[in-house]
């Protein structure tokens, strides 16, 4: 097992967390405005993400017990995007705050020689944003890590 195919969210309202992963540029033919929206699948290149509501995911888990859902906090969970330049990282950090998250570390040089910063959204999960100089990526803008 070395892969992964789908990293899902439990959002609390599909929707609105559709609308803002479209805002901030995903890609999906899921509409809004459907009224039997259950799945939201995006065409990003490499990984795929998904939105599901967080109650049927939680019972995708386990129908008869399903995990208990938390409502606050941070979960040990990141996701991250890696940009190709600086400026890439600033505009999506300013991008994502019109369309309702929150920038929580500001863009900044990091201890690690890269530049990024993360926000929350509106489901509050964490995204780093983030830009190595020394990065590469692959076809599907899959980022090459040395072997």
């Amino acid at each position: 097992m070395n892969r992964i195919n789908l990293i899902t969210l439990g959002v609390n309202d599909l929707k609105a967390s559709l609308q803002f992963y479209k805002n901030i540029g995903f890609k999906t033919t899921a509409n809004v405005n459907d009224d039997n929206l259950a799945i939201v699948f995006f065409d990003n290149d490499g990984t795929k993400l998904e939105l599901f509501p967080i109650e049927a995911l939680a019972k995708d888990i386990n129908p008869n017990d399903p995990p208990t859902i938390s409502t606050s906090g941070f979960t040990g969970i990141t996701m991250a995007y890696n940009a190709k330049s600086k400026d890439e990282v600033d505009d999506i950090l300013n991008n994502v705050e019109v369309f309702g998250a929150s920038v929580v570390k500001p863009a900044q040089d990091l201890d690690w020689g890269g530049y990024g910063g993360y926000f929350i959204d509106i489901d509050g999960y964490y995204w780093e944003v983030a830009y190595g100089d020394m990065w590469s990526f692959d076809d599907q803008n899959m980022l090459i890590m040395p072997e």
